[in-house]
């Protein structure tokens, strides 16, 4: 699991996209969007249910620690790397996820629809015009 910094408006008005890739396959299992606050990430964690997960990768933030059993959590960037290259893929793809940019949105659901259409299209093949 990860999360992603990008901003809506001015960078003041932060937006983070939480997703899980499974460790195996390389794919978004699923996504949320919100703060970085625990109550998103809860979010996630309810999308996730179904899947059984044993085992969750990921960093050290403390939302993590708080939520995620500790015998089925390990912490560090050794199992993150996978997740780390997805987001470098969608920071190249979409420039409201760059970090320096000029281009963003103007409302949160813009910034969500569009980030949204990547990741159907991509992870899970879903195209709108078809």
């Amino acid at each position: 699991m990860d999360e992603q910094w990008s901003y809506v408006g001015n960078k003041s008005n932060q937006r983070w996209l939480w997703h899980a890739v499974d460790h195996t396959t390389n794919t978004v299992l699923a996504y949320v969007f919100g703060k970085r606050k625990d109550d998103v990430f809860k979010q996630l964690q309810t999308l996730l249910a179904p899947f059984n997960i044993t085992c969750f990768y990921t960093d050290d933030w403390d939302a993590y620690q708080r939520h995620l059993e500790a015998d089925k959590h390990e912490i560090g960037k050794r199992n993150t790397q996978k997740i780390e290259r997805k987001n470098l893929n969608f920071r190249t793809w979409i420039k409201r996820l760059n970090r320096k940019t000029i281009c963003c949105s103007k409302l949160e659901l813009m910034h969500d629809t569009v980030i949204g259409l990547l990741l159907n299209k991509v992870e899970f093949g879903r195209d709108i015009y078809s």
